[in-house]
């Protein structure tokens, strides 16, 4: 698989099916390599990808990310190798393990500790039996890595790692951690508006929805942030981990990004109307890899 360098982050949930299949089809014709969907109690996302997959002719198609406590390893595996041979190798299985809200509050399971759970399930992965007719190529495999220990996992066991709601300071530290061949493919919140506070509060509802993910916060602390900058969403957290303004301004945030060592770049557009269900779709024309 060629992953690309930009892509696109976006949930789908709120869309029908075959509104999503039309904002694929127009991604791709945008010449952005890879639509990243996430997974948390609204649209399956093996599902989805396999609609989008069906529907498009070369965009990729990640998780970005699938709950691995939502599915057995072997199943996983199975979706994984499926979705691969299905769409001729244009499908990238991102694992994470979620939170405790979703998975003990929402599913009522049992959350373990993140690093030892993420590890024996990419090795009962591995070793899960497949007899389907297997992809031309062997599937590519991220997780969703943030702190040290999980970033090297991520280079030990998988093709590298996805991290989310982070900076380009972050990436920096990712790349060191996991070495040069690990790939690292990072999303970024991008807001075309040039006015300060408009663009603040607009980040600040989304901001607002992993604000007291225990996950989340233990990284923005090693990034620097404090905990009255979490708590109070201030124009510094904001500035941190959102890129807002001009094409000019964004497009250097996600230069900052590949500067600091990332392969990958999805980018996730705040629509600055307001309308979170609604892809900004003048933002992603403006950084259309196509334009280049």
């Amino acid at each position: 698989m060629n992953i690309g360098k930009l892509g696109v982050w976006y949930f789908f949930d709120k869309l029908s099916s075959n509104t999503a299949a039309k904002a694929a089809q127009r991604i791709e014709d945008l010449g952005y390599s890879t639509l990243w969907v996430p997974e948390t109690v609204g649209k399956n996302p093996m599902v989805l990808c396999s609609w989008l997959l069906a529907n498009t002719q070369t965009l990729n198609l990640a998780t970005g990310i699938a709950n691995i406590y939502h599915r057995e390893p072997g199943v996983t595996l199975a979706a994984q190798k499926s979705l691969a041979e299905q769409s001729q190798n244009r499908f990238l299985l991102g694992l994470g393990v979620s939170h405790t809200r979703i998975v003990e509050g929402i599913r009522g399971l049992k959350y373990g500790p993140p690093l030892a759970t993420m590890r024996k399930y990419l090795d009962d992965m591995a070793a899960a039996p497949y007899t389907g007719v297997s992809p031309s190529e062997e599937p590519p495999l991220v997780i969703a890595a943030l702190g040290p220990k999980m970033l090297t996992l991520a280079a030990e066991k998988t093709n590298g790692a996805h991290p989310y709601f982070t900076s380009p300071d972050h990436t920096e530290m990712a790349r060191k951690r996991m070495g040069d061949n690990a790939w690292l493919c990072v999303e970024q919140k991008v807001i075309l508006a040039t006015d300060p506070t408009k663009a603040r509060n607009l980040a600040r509802p989304v901001a607002k929805i992993y604000q007291g993910l225990p996950n989340y916060r233990n990284n923005w602390i090693r990034m620097g942030l404090s905990e009255d900058d979490i708590d109070s969403l201030s124009n510094r957290f904001i500035d941190t981990t959102f890129a807002w303004g001009t094409e000019k301004t964004i497009r250097a945030r996600i230069d900052e990004h590949f500067d600091a060592g990332a392969d990958h770049v999805s980018i996730q557009p705040i629509n600055p109307n307001g309308q979170m269900a609604d892809l900004h779709w003048e933002c992603l024309e403006l950084l259309s890899p196509a334009k280049s």
